[in-house]
């Protein structure tokens, strides 16, 4: 086992130096860069005049400042030189430090991302586990239709139908659908803070749930479905075992293993945020901060979001393996 996750470590580090390598070429072909924008930005204000040679002046100096003007082999050793010193450098917008940006909005981001795990994996592995023990029953049926109506559905059509229906839109004005605390809520005590706090985040948590659940349940209910029809479940009957016993020690240990595998994903999962529900409900966490970097081409903070979260999804990986051989002393990690 030591001398694995040993190895595994160490495959981490050229992997991770690809995921970078491959982002920074992938940003370096995408059109416009920082120096065009603020040229563009300060066009638009007027700033300018139409005069050319003031605006190659102010291209040439802003790709100095960001070391633009070095070759691209250049840039790329710089960036990752910082990397192993835990050193992201400065956004290009405000000129803070990268992982100040981040440390700000990641809370944010967590809160919402392991509310909305906790829920799926409490209501979708129970809804999965009874609709395998009892396939073809209506209460399996009604879960599978409810389900996979769930599944169909797009996050982002949902959000604006529940703000127009519970958030004041047409109908109902009874959640919150602007950012994740109400105005002055420093100032508040701290149940009243707390309360504050969950309310504004039941419709955003909403839309982060029912798309996960939907699946997690029918992967449950399909990796339920293979193990209980195995020998060893039927032995386990035959033995006068009580159905209970049978089921969570017997069979839901071994239908684990799927599930395992989309835990890997969970770190970069709860890091990364969500772009389209944290936009349509102006909550400042990770996904709004990665898109607005990817929108003024801030480098640095694109480049950190995406080797975290590579970094994340690596230990995942390894975590999940690491599970396998917990669940399965069948699996060998050597």
């Amino acid at each position: 086992m030591q001398a694995y996750i040993i190895k595994r470590l160490l495959q981490i580090i050229p992997t991770l130096l690809g995921i970078t390598l491959i982002t920074f070429v992938i940003i370096q072909m995408a059109p416009g860069n920082p120096a065009m924008l603020k040229l563009q930005m300060l066009k638009g204000q007027g700033a300018l005049g139409g005069q050319t040679a003031t605006s190659a002046q102010i291209i040439k100096q802003t790709e100095k400042l960001y070391g633009l003007d070095k070759p691209l082999y250049v840039q790329y050793y710089r960036w990752v030189k910082r990397i192993f010193t835990l050193n992201f450098g400065y956004s290009y917008t405000d000129h803070r430090k990268v992982l100040d940006r981040i440390a700000e909005r990641l809370p944010i981001t967590l809160e919402l991302n392991i509310t909305s795990i906790f829920l799926v994996y409490l209501i979708a592995i129970p809804c999965g586990v009874y609709s395998s023990t009892h396939e073809g029953a209506w209460g399996d049926k009604f879960l599978t239709l409810g389900f996979f109506f769930l599944y169909s559905l797009p996050n982002f059509w949902v959000a604006m139908l529940l703000i127009m229906f519970l958030g004041g839109g047409k109908f109902l004005d009874i959640f919150p659908v602007y950012g994740i605390s109400s105005i002055g809520a420093q100032s508040m005590g701290m149940l009243h803070w707390l309360l504050d706090r969950l309310w504004h985040m039941v419709l955003p948590v909403a839309c982060l749930t029912y798309g996960g659940l939907a699946y997690l349940s029918r992967l449950t209910r399909a990796s339920m479905l293979e193990v209980i029809r195995e020998d060893y479940v039927r032995t386990a009957r035959a033995k006068g075992l009580a159905e209970r016993v049978v089921i969570f020690k017997h069979a839901f240990r071994n239908a684990l293993l799927p599930l395992v595998t989309i835990m890997a994903l969970l770190l970069p999962a709860m890091f990364g945020g969500s772009v389209i529900i944290e936009s349509i409900f102006s909550i400042p966490g990770m996904g709004q901060l990665g898109f607005q970097a990817v929108l003024s081409r801030d480098y640095p903070v694109i480049m950190a979001i995406t080797t975290i979260s590579g970094l994340l999804t690596l230990i995942g990986l390894l975590i999940s393996d690491i599970l396998y051989a917990i669940l399965d002393p069948r699996i060998k990690l050597e």
